[in-house]
């Protein structure tokens, strides 16, 4: 059976970003998209191509076409609430919930792992004990959360 991977949005804008200061993380990337994705379930929420859609960046159209196909999770009420208690619990910035909601996602629905670039909020051995100890409060899965660095197959 294959492991579950929710993809944030950092996954699709680094694939198709082309600044040389990122050019280890766009590579990676791109190298797991061609290479290992297929062995594995991949899902998304409404969430990450409304945040692609959202900002005017380089190459925004062909990060968008990459979620095509892919899963997408769809959102329950229950989602809202657990990001009022992470933003509560001082877990994610309050001003953003972006991040806030792919964690909720891929909690609730319990995906085995949160696929992301975002070392500041999610990806983030600091915060971990902090994740865990929260979804275990709410009685919630918490997923591996890791970078297409520590990915492989």
């Amino acid at each position: 059976m294959k492991k579950s991977v929710y993809l944030d949005t950092t996954i699709f804008s680094y694939y198709v970003d082309e600044r040389p200061e990122l050019s280890v993380h766009i590579e990676r990337t791109r190298d797991w998209w061609s290479n290992e994705k297929r062995f594995y379930d991949l899902y998304i929420s409404n969430f990450v191509t409304e945040e692609l859609k959202s900002k005017s960046f380089p190459n925004q159209m062909s990060a968008i076409k990459l979620t095509k196909g892919i899963q997408v999770l769809e959102p329950i009420e229950q989602i809202d609430k657990i990001v009022e208690i992470y933003l509560k619990n001082k877990l994610m910035p309050q001003k953003d919930t972006r991040d806030a909601l792919h964690l909720a996602f891929a909690s609730v629905y319990k995906v085995d792992v949160l696929l992301t670039w975002n070392c500041a909020h999610l990806a983030n051995v600091n915060k971990k004990e902090h994740m865990k100890n929260i979804n275990a409060a709410l009685g919630l899965f918490l997923p591996e959360i890791v970078t297409p660095l520590e990915l492989r197959v």
